[in-house]
């Protein structure tokens, strides 16, 4: 058997220890190894499972309050009860975003087709988009076509992509 060198000094170094001391660095050794053990496996996984159990409470909270909101969407979804003005639908977006309280979040707005737009909201409270665009379609009968939402700069911000369009037009 090949021992490296450092461990037969070591073994030397142990050796010529009074038992009373070899003892001690036993005890030592081992209170080592636990705080090793400790550091290296259990705080690590500790940590992981704390992170994941927040997660995992966070996204819960996420899932009662989008059950919540699912009757609101549903009737939104239902509602027939649409009015129309003679409004062009750009006008109509940037009154009812100020109105809303997202004028200062509506960044871009672009044609996307005779009847549809393409809007870009920054920093936009997330409730008040979802709601804002409730509020289009039960009461002007403009759909939602696509949507993106990112994570805003801070919580309850997001950042969006939406296109509208007139339901039933095109």
């Amino acid at each position: 058997m090949n021992v490296p060198t450092w461990a037969m000094n070591v073994r030397a170094w142990y050796d010529s220890l009074a038992e009373r001391e070899r003892r001690l660095v036993l005890i030592a050794g081992g209170f080592v190894a636990i705080a090793l053990l400790w550091l290296l496996l259990v705080l690590p996984l500790h940590t992981i499972t704390a992170k994941r159990a927040a997660r995992v409470e966070k996204k819960t909270a996420d899932l009662v309050w989008m059950r919540s909101m699912a009757p609101q969407v549903a009737a939104a979804r239902n509602s027939g009860s649409t009015t129309s003005s003679n409004e062009s639908l750009v006008v109509l977006i940037d009154r009812t975003a100020r109105q809303a309280g997202l004028g200062s979040s509506l960044r871009d707005q672009s044609p996307n087709g005779a009847h549809s737009l393409r809007l870009r909201l920054e920093s936009a409270s997330f409730d008040s988009l979802v709601a804002w665009l409730a509020l289009l379609q039960q009461q002007h009968g403009v759909a939602v076509e696509t949507a993106n939402v990112d994570v805003g700069s801070a919580p309850g911000l997001v950042n969006a992509s939406v296109t509208v369009g007139q339901a039933g037009a095109g």
